[in-house]
């Protein structure tokens, strides 16, 4: 029997809009959810509702951490960068009236000491913080994909990790009372007492971030990782398939159980986000779990021909699909009378998470608006479509009062795009990691702020945002070709740097991506790369997963990523071989929109680090050195 999709293709009920911080949607006021009701206090100017006012004196920071094939490389840089950024929340810098940091010898030693006379912290030192880390990996949604018997690791359902190794399917690494997060707590606040070792504290932990690991599932969700463990109102225990359809059953209590104890009401919420990939997060309903399917060869339909052109067009559908109201597709019928399917060659299973809606004429993901609205809204979607208080914004042991406001939620996404896009311009409008110029003209260095990206470029009519991002609700690829998702090798250069996209079979190279690649055949699909940067060097001989210069069926290896022949430049086009130089990053296109979306909520930074050798460095380019400067930047404005 012929499975469908079902009906046009329409967002979910359980993840319908419900209006964000602009006012749109739900009022503010004592608004009747149901059985409940958010009751608002002080009011903080910011538009829509009465958001209460405070300045928090506790941070709770979550780490969401891709864990699929290729992390790791990524996930070092992150813990190397967890240091900077616990010691500077913990024991502030010391700068003079003129922003002069004092020397290492006259920084105190902590954030419980003075600075010396004349001089004051950048911020107020936090003695209360919690620690927790989540991975990508929520299972197979229904379908076949990411067993657990295959890795624990694939169905880590957004629950606290703490675990030594990824083939672990239990925490055993230390963490506060066995609640799987940390406890900074060097006043003895808490009964017991948390951690007041700073060095401890980071040493485990960068072993939780390390444990997280990279054998996780390949349908990577961690928007929705981050809104299962922070919002999501009834998080299910399960997906039971009635018929041929997923259903969501029962709710989580463990999760429920963690965030509870985790998420306090009155903190400054910090997450940072880091993934290599674009946002694959399935909608738990439906048949949405079929383009995550991979049993017995199974392929999609195909989609109507109006989505080639328009994918929002009204007829652009699956082929599967009801075709009511739209002219006969003679394309929609296989040889077999049924609705017909896309060849292995067009579906390729490892890239089934982008452009979905031209390449299959159906979304299967969670509409953006879902993860905006739990980062700025005091109200989330049930199951049910209903509304329920925001767990983010409000906590039911105060009675479903406004705690928090979304000046107290700051989103930072560690994602797929080049740093170049994202750094600040020197006078000569070359991207500046150290002497960019901020929009005051003062050679600042680091990357852009929100009102930053969101200006016209120099001698442009188009900002940063239409060139990561562009404009899919109009059809508009962004403007920097590295950020166009595509199997196919690409055209064009950065319109900030000039740097040209390099044909596979032409001599070049550049330095955000490299070059362009020949996807080998009978692979399970690739992407062009967003951009690279440099790794240790490591063998892929014996087809680990995880390495990128495996060799598949004794194709010739052109791949950037790969270290040329020994003579061999790495600008030509001769075969290269198994030994890994570089690591990629993909188009983040989804998270960027959400980061988009949230304003000075948000800190868009490129998993792709300028340099990786020099740790020392001062130029302020070392790994994730820019983004966690500008998550300390704004800390500044919130602690």
């Amino acid at each position: 029997m012929d499975i469908s999709l079902g009906g046009a293709n329409t967002s979910s009920t359980s993840s319908s809009g419900v209006g964000g911080s602009g006012g749109g949607g739900v009022g503010g006021g004592d608004t009747a959810v149901g059985s409940s009701s958010i009751v608002t206090s002080t009011s903080s100017g910011m538009p829509g509702y009465d958001w209460p006012e405070f300045t928090p004196d506790k941070v709770d920071v979550l780490f969401v951490v891709d864990n699929s094939g290729s992390m790791a490389d990524k996930q070092q840089i992150l813990r190397l960068a967890t240091a900077d950024l616990v010691s500077n929340i913990v024991n502030p810098i010391c700068v003079n009236p003129s922003g002069v940091p004092v020397s290492d010898a006259e920084q105190p030693a902590t954030g419980f000491e003075a600075c010396p006379a004349g001089t004051a912290r950048v911020r107020n030192p936090v003695h209360d913080m919690h620690i927790g880390v989540i991975s990508s990996s929520l299972g197979g949604h229904g379908s076949g994909a990411c067993p657990a018997m295959t890795s624990p690791s694939n169905v880590d359902m957004a629950h606290l990790l703490a675990r030594s190794n990824e083939s672990s399917s239990t925490n055993d690494l230390p963490t506060y009372l066995d609640r799987g997060f940390l406890v900074w707590d060097p006043a003895g606040a808490h009964d017991p007492a948390g951690d007041s070792d700073v060095t401890t504290l980071h040493s485990k932990l960068s072993a939780i971030v390390a444990g997280v690991g990279q054998a996780g599932c390949g349908f990577e969700a961690p928007l929705e990782s981050m809104y299962r463990f922070l919002a999501d109102p009834e998080p299910y225990e399960r997906i039971e398939i009635r018929g041929d359809v997923a259903t969501p059953v029962g709710v989580d209590e463990m999760l429920l159980t963690q965030r509870r104890n985790f998420l306090r009401p009155d903190s400054l919420l910090l997450i940072v986000m880091l993934s290599d990939e674009n946002d694959c997060s399935i909608r738990d309903e439906g048949r949405n779990y079929l383009v995550a399917e991979t049993r017995n060869g199974f392929r999609l339909w195909r989609p109507r021909s109006e989505c080639a052109l328009d994918p929002n067009h009204e007829c652009c559908r699956s082929c599967s699909q009801n075709q009511d109201g739209c002219p006969v597709d003679p394309t929609c019928t296989g040889s077999d009378g049924f609705p017909a399917r896309l060849s292995a060659a067009d579906d390729p299973v490892n890239s089934r998470c982008w452009d979905q809606k031209r390449r299959f004429g159906f979304d299967f993901l969670y509409p953006l608006e879902r993860y905006t609205n739990a980062l700025s809204s005091p109200y989330v979607a049930t199951r049910a479509g209903d509304l329920a208080p925001n767990p983010i914004f409000t906590h039911p042991d105060d009675g479903n009062v406004l705690t928090r406001g979304p000046q107290h939620v700051i989103f930072t996404g560690i994602v797929g795009v080049p740093w170049q896009d994202l750094a600040r311009q020197n006078a000569l409008g070359v991207p500046d990691l150290d002497a960019g110029l901020d929009e005051q003209g003062n050679p600042v260095g680091g990357l852009k702020s929100a009102a930053e990206l969101g200006a016209p470029l120099a001698g442009s009519s188009y900002n940063v945002w239409d060139l990561v991002v562009g404009d899919p609700t109009n059809n508009v690829q962004p403007a920097d070709p590295f950020m166009i998702e595509s199997m196919a090798p690409r055209s064009g250069a950065n319109p900030i740097t000039g740097d040209a996209i390099v044909s596979p079979n032409a001599t070049g190279w550049n330095a955000i991506n490299g070059r362009e690649y020949t996807i080998p055949v009978g692979s399970t699909g690739d992407l062009q790369y967003a951009c690279i940067f440099d790794v240790e060097e490591r063998s892929c001989e014996g087809n680990a997963q995880s390495c990128d210069c495996r060799d598949i069926q004794g194709q010739a290896i052109d791949n950037p990523l790969c270290a040329p022949q020994e003579g061999n430049d790495p600008a030509d086009t001769n075969p290269r071989t198994t030994t890994q130089v570089k690591a990629k990053a993909y188009p983040g296109i989804r998270e960027l929109r959400v980061l988009k979306s949230l304003g000075d909520q948000a800190i868009a930074g490129s998993i792709c680090p300028a340099q990786t050798n020099d740790p020392d460095s001062e130029q302020g380019d070392f790994g994730y050195t820019p983004v966690i400067r500008a998550v300390l930047e704004r800390l500044d404005a919130s602690l």
